[in-house]
């Protein structure tokens, strides 16, 4: 089968080749992807952080080829959205019966592809947020994969919704989604914040610490500034807010059930931002690098 590897000697660190075909547990199905969604996490980025030949790819998206031999899970021609640690940028995936959602028929792959890791993070951010209707609902990084589902589910919630993002051309289609309030780096919020879902850190985080509400929440998701945030714990007494690491976990299954349906209903968006077939995968990488996308980049399998 054919698959995209990491080479580190080839643009992007990635190349299409051909490798075996994966062997499935008997909790495992095979799926035959048609789609793929891009994250920062997982792209080769130095010589060395990942080994030549392998397969990367978390989130995929396709009809099951195989079921699995326990008998749990989809049957041979249902589709599905995956979520795998690895192997998912292949024409077929072994993925356990416990990390996927059978999609509806008006659920496109492409748009299922940008579920898994975004979306589900997202929603995992705002339950351990405790979000509640009324609440004053801050997203850093608002543009991005997580930012965008957690404008999305943050307004479903009731919250009234800050999104901060980088320059003005980040924040466009935002208001549409749900974000009451598009904020640039530099301004503030007119009142405090009573959740803050963190995917940037550096000083951005450094300076919406002093912008939180008493008994504020701060999940952190991810740190794509690059800089560490800078404030003592003196910083966080006024408010009483607390700082929480996101951590992975929970029912992959139900979640991603979940964000599919409301995706089905409408009442979701898959913010597919640039979408190309998977030859391209150094451009796709090059703009994903380079955080030129607004949403997501989705690749399809010729």
């Amino acid at each position: 089968m054919r698959a995209l590897v990491v080479d580190h000697a080839e643009p992007g660190r990635i190349r299409l080749d051909t490798v075996p075909e994966p062997i499935p547990e008997p909790d495992e199905v095979v799926v035959r992807v048609a789609a793929i969604s891009l994250n920062l996490g997982e792209l080769p980025k130095v010589e060395g952080d990942t080994p030549n030949g392998t397969i990367p790819g978390w989130d995929a998206a396709g009809v099951v080829e195989r079921a699995a031999a326990s008998g749990r899970g989809p049957r041979v021609g249902e589709r599905v959205v995956t979520f795998g640690w690895t192997a998912g940028w292949a024409e077929l995936r072994t993925v356990h019966v416990d990390e996927l959602a059978v999609l509806p028929d008006e659920v496109s792959f492409a748009a299922a592809a940008t579920l898994p890791v975004a979306a589900v993070t997202a929603l995992r951010a705002l339950r351990r947020a405790e979000v509640l209707p009324g609440m004053r609902v801050g997203v850093t990084g608002a543009s991005g994969g997580v930012g965008t589902f957690a404008v999305q589910l943050a307004h479903l919630a009731g919250a009234e919704v800050y999104a901060f993002v980088g320059g003005p051309e980040r924040g466009q289609g935002l208001t549409e989604l749900g974000a009451d309030h598009v904020l640039g780096a530099d301004e503030k919020p007119a009142e405090p914040l009573d959740v803050l879902v963190d995917n940037v850190g550096g000083p951005l985080l450094t300076d919406l610490v002093h912008h939180l509400a008493p008994d504020a929440k701060v999940i952190s998701v991810g740190a794509a500034s690059g800089a560490r945030a800078s404030f003592s714990s003196y910083d966080l007494i006024g408010p009483g807010a607390s700082i929480i690491g996101f951590r992975r976990g929970g029912d992959s299954a139900a979640d991603l059930a979940y964000v599919v349906r409301l995706l089905a209903e409408g009442l979701l968006h898959a913010p597919v931002d640039w979408q190309a077939d998977w030859a391209e995968i150094a451009e796709a990488t090059s703009l994903l690098l380079g955080r030129q996308v607004r949403g997501k980049a989705v690749l399809t399998l010729s």
